[in-house]
């Protein structure tokens, strides 16, 4: 006989008291705490609980008797199915407020070491259409919403390009309209979307691995530059044409695409660092710009994902760095170079290790691009190239910057640093929590004499946070 499933509470009239992980928000019914999406502090709501721990639970909002003063109206039309951008519901000066709290909680509380008073956090300034670039997944799958659901029709057409849904890896959300890249991203999914169904495109399963089309890449700069690269499999010479008349159609649509590029992927999987990108018509590259400084950005190329904040988190990550002229810097994964080379005028050398061997030579030309001569760069794992022997061979730094993955620094490459004494460490970090452990481990030789938390990502509960250690 099969277990009867136990019937989870309605919780009602509760008020939504804090921000929480991942974009949620938290309430506090007697001792449980519950975890709710799209709501914001300040709403008077009931609750449906859909999970149930000893001390914690997730629900949704099924019903608002209060509406917060802290809301805001979410301008996109698929807000709250998407799964991105669950903020837009908090009114922006309120996002800014908790991320600095976010911040500061957790350099307090998993940092536990000395800290300064920290600075205001920076807000973007575009707070819409600010990312440079977005990728879209083909799918023969559409997520359809309760709406679509409720009224039982049934849909000839269940192809989408769009996002991903959240806990459905093979389902996507058919998107109209994002509001996170130049609105010429959406126009150009669009157009692409309408040909495919024009002339019967197939659009990619995800779990038979069948269908053309796979994903597309759009990249807009600083510069105006425009990059388009469209990701299919191909089985036979007649996917290869059709996807050439797709890409000539494009192409002919949009004359402002300065690179228009195509990969044929047979793998299980969307990543191309390890496939051939092909050029059907431009570069094979674009170009951000920064302070007359040129960096190229290719399809596999890692760059900050807001332009204009990035510049603004770089000049904190330069003022804090505190260079005159005379100093060797480090900088620890450095991706593409842009901070080596951004600060370079004001250094006498600057060395850039990174793991991705196609972001290193991407650093190289940059420098080479820039007329740059003091900067050396080195591909590897971090822990394993910074070593001892390698301080040894290179000089002891006066400044490191740091700039690791979310999951933080390595302890062997902490060691190394602890090693090496430089007088300042420039801690650069997407993951405050990974940052505050990092430094803890770093207390007993360097103290934090500054904080600077910049927000990178409206709408999200992602903050950036550059931390200035020095030597004790």
């Amino acid at each position: 006989m099969a277990r009867k499933k136990k019937e989870l509470p309605l919780l009602e009239k509760i008020t939504i008291t804090d921000v929480a992980a991942e974009g949620k928000a938290l309430a506090k019914v007697n001792d449980l705490v519950v975890f709710v999406p799209y709501v914001v502090p300040g709403d008077v709501v009931d609750l449906q609980v859909k999970r149930k721990k000893n001390h914690y639970a997730e629900a949704v909002a099924v019903k608002f008797h209060e509406w917060s003063p802290m809301r805001a109206q979410p301008f996109c039309q698929h807000f709250g199915v998407c799964g991105g951008c669950k903020w837009q519901c908090l009114a922006y000066d309120d996002q800014l407020r908790y991320k600095q709290k976010q911040v500061f909680d957790n350099l307090t509380r998993i940092g536990k070491v000395e800290l300064p008073e920290f600075r205001p956090i920076m807000g973007s300034e575009k707070t819409r259409f600010y990312r440079n670039k977005l990728e879209y997944t083909f799918s023969n799958k559409r997520w359809l919403t309760e709406e679509e659901v409720k009224q039982e029709v049934t849909y000839d057409q269940m192809n989408a390009v769009g996002f991903h849904i959240p806990g459905a890896f093979d389902k996507v959300l058919a998107i109209e309209k994002c509001w996170l890249q130049d609105d010429v991203s959406n126009r150009i999914r669009n157009a692409i979307r309408d040909y495919a169904y024009e002339h019967g495109y197939a659009f990619f399963n995800l779990r038979t691995q069948e269908g053309l089309l796979r994903n597309m890449m759009v990249r807009t700069s600083s510069t105006g530059e425009l990059m388009v690269l469209l990701q299919c499999k191909v089985t036979d010479e007649e996917d290869r044409a059709k996807m050439k008349r797709l890409l000539q159609y494009v192409g002919d649509t949009f004359p402002e695409i300065t690179s228009l590029l195509y990969v044929e992927n047979d793998k299980c999987n969307d990543t191309i660092g390890d496939l051939p990108v092909e050029v059907f018509k431009g570069n094979d590259h674009i170009f951000e710009e920064m302070e007359g400084l040129r960096f190229k950005v290719g399809p596999k190329s890692f760059y900050q994902t807001n332009s204009e904040q990035a510049y603004n988190l770089y000049k904190v990550a330069r003022e804090f760095a505190g260079l005159s002229g005379s100093e060797l810097v480090y900088d620890l994964y450095t991706g593409t170079g842009t901070i080596a080379n951004f600060v370079s005028r004001q250094a006498r050398q600057v060395i850039g290790i990174e793991y991705v061997p196609e972001a290193i030579e991407d650093a190289k030309v940059n420098s080479a691009l820039n007329g740059i001569g003091n900067t050396l760069f080195y591909a590897g794992d971090m822990k394993d190239i910074l070593t001892q022997e390698f301080i040894n061979e290179h000089g002891r730094p006066d400044v490191i910057i740091t700039d690791p993955p979310r999951a933080g620094m390595h302890t062997d490459v902490i060691n190394v640093l602890l090693f090496a004494e430089p007088k300042r460490i420039v801690y650069v970090s997407c993951n405050p929590a990974t940052q505050a452990r990092d430094l803890q481990l770093l207390d007993g030789k360097y103290r934090v004499t500054a904080v600077q938390p910049v927000d990178m990502f409206p709408h999200t509960h992602h903050v950036e946070n550059v931390v200035l250690l020095e030597r004790r």
